[in-house]
């Protein structure tokens, strides 16, 4: 079986609703697989006014708006609709990205027709509780989970620090490595533009500490601005520069009155914004990659990040950034001022962490994804050939 025979059905909480890491991650494969010759039919919620354009044929399936987060939708259903799309388009395999209850009757659905499951595990859904009050919860998800991830036929991670906190939480045991690449057209040393910054209200010789990221409290931004403010308190000279937006602007505003929030950016403009950091700072523990911090390295841009699943697979303690228990205010504080005082330090580790992004090449990458579609199509082959017997 060749890539080019695979016939893939999608499912996607958000393919292009926003833009983050997961759906760009799953346009960029669709895209890799239909150049090969690979039919896919995605399926996911939709609006009117969608991030960016899909990749493929997409078809919408039934949500509703999430109450206090209205830029996401919630799958709702496997309508007749939809699942006569599916039998027209007659998949021999299903590929989910969320845990939602469309994803979960898909997989029925797959199980009923003997199709095999892949399922790719985008983010730390379980630990977002934490971030609202709510830790309590997190077991229930984790249970939750388990019981969808255990019915696919193998899933694929971003990282193998992620991979290993799976296996550990017994959701799977067949678990692929699928990881991000970076685009290096977009991100490399040479997008630093020092007139950019000025224009932003930022000098030449005032390091500038970045955060990169959609603005939601589970990104870890009060990790963030408590760190800032021991530097602050260190009288420690720094410019803060804070790429996104999100629901929480208004609080981070607050937090952060002196720092320069230069909103979204994309394409080229993102390449020159990450690259005019001095360092990214990534304080994040619902990562599985840390799309941002390989954009950073990529940028020759040293990183602060939380040492927990996705970051802890790309940066090098001490060679390209630093590496902090979660929480750790002070240990922050103590990397981030290391790095403001020392810009040879920080030219070092900036350019070893741009060499080791060389490694991630899209291409490589989205095609781990297709030999395992073959993989689970061929096992489940081999398992009804001996069931028949």
């Amino acid at each position: 079986m060749k890539t080019s025979d695979l016939r893939i059905a999608l499912f996607s909480g958000n393919y292009n609703m926003t833009t983050d890491g997961a759906n760009k991650a799953l346009n960029r494969l669709v895209g890799y697989l239909l150049a090969q010759g690979a039919e896919v039919r995605v399926y996911s919620p939709t609006v009117d006014n969608p991030a960016f354009a899909p990749t493929g044929d997409l078809v919408s399936v039934p949500s509703m708006a999430i109450p206090n987060r209205p830029e996401y939708r919630l799958p709702l259903h496997l309508s007749g609709r939809v699942k006569r799309d599916m039998e027209t388009f007659n998949p021999n395999i299903i590929h989910i990205s969320s845990p939602d209850r469309v994803s979960r009757q898909a997989a029925k659905w797959a199980r009923r027709r003997n199709l095999p499951v892949l399922c790719s595990v985008h983010t730390r859904f379980e630990t977002y509780f934490r971030y609202y009050n709510l830790a309590f919860v997190e077991p229930l998800m984790v249970a939750w989970l388990r019981k969808l991830y255990r019915k696919c036929d193998a899933l694929v991670a971003p990282s193998e620090s992620f991979a290993q906190v799976l296996r550990e939480q017994r959701m799977n045991y067949d678990i692929d490595i699928w990881s991000r690449g970076v685009d290096r057209d977009i991100f490399n040393s040479g997008r630093r533009d020092l007139k950019w910054r000025n224009a932003q209200g930022i000098a030449e010789d005032v390091p500038v500490i970045g955060f990169l990221g959609r603005l939601v409290m589970e990104k870890g931004l009060d990790v963030f601005s408590d760190a800032i403010d021991q530097l602050n308190r260190r009288k420690i000279a720094h410019k803060v520069m804070v790429i996104g937006e999100g629901p929480a602007k208004s609080w981070f505003e607050s937090r952060l009155p002196d720092a320069a929030f230069v909103g979204f950016q994309g394409g080229a403009d993102l390449g020159r914004a990450v690259a005019s950091m001095d360092i990214l700072f990534n304080p994040s523990v619902t990562e599985t990659f840390g799309n941002v911090t390989l954009e950073a390295m990529a940028c020759g841009v040293p990183v602060v990040a939380a040492k927990a699943t996705g970051s802890q697979s790309l940066v090098e303690d001490k060679q390209s950034g630093r590496l902090i228990t979660p929480g750790a205010i002070n240990q922050y504080a103590d990397a981030l001022q290391l790095y403001c005082e020392h810009p040879e330090i920080r030219a070092e580790h900036g350019a070893a962490g741009e060499a080791r992004s060389l490694n991630y090449s899209w291409d490589a990458i989205n095609q781990v994804v297709a030999d395992t579609y073959i993989r689970l199509i061929r096992q489940r082959g081999v398992r009804s050939l001996r069931e028949a017997a």
